[in-house]
């Protein structure tokens, strides 16, 4: 059970980083004229940043659904 909580932490950290490393263009720049408002398809990094997240997100969500179930028997 504890190895499972550390693994859950591991995840949430670079679930949280690969977040936060994402481009938006909608931050401060956005409030200066600096966004386009157009669209665009994401490609290199940022592509894979987006897909990493989704894993991420599974893989998290799959990790507390098992500790919920193992901490109610």
């Amino acid at each position: 059970m504890k190895i499972i909580n550390i693994i859950q932490i591991v995840v949430c950290i670079f679930l949280i980083v690969s977040i936060l490393l994402q481009n938006r263009g909608s931050g401060l720049s956005a409030a200066f004229g600096g966004d386009f408002g157009g669209y665009y398809t994401k490609r290199g990094m940022e592509k894979f940043l987006f897909y990493i997240s989704i894993a991420l997100s599974v893989v998290f969500l799959g990790l507390s659904i098992a500790i919920f179930i193992l901490s109610s028997k």
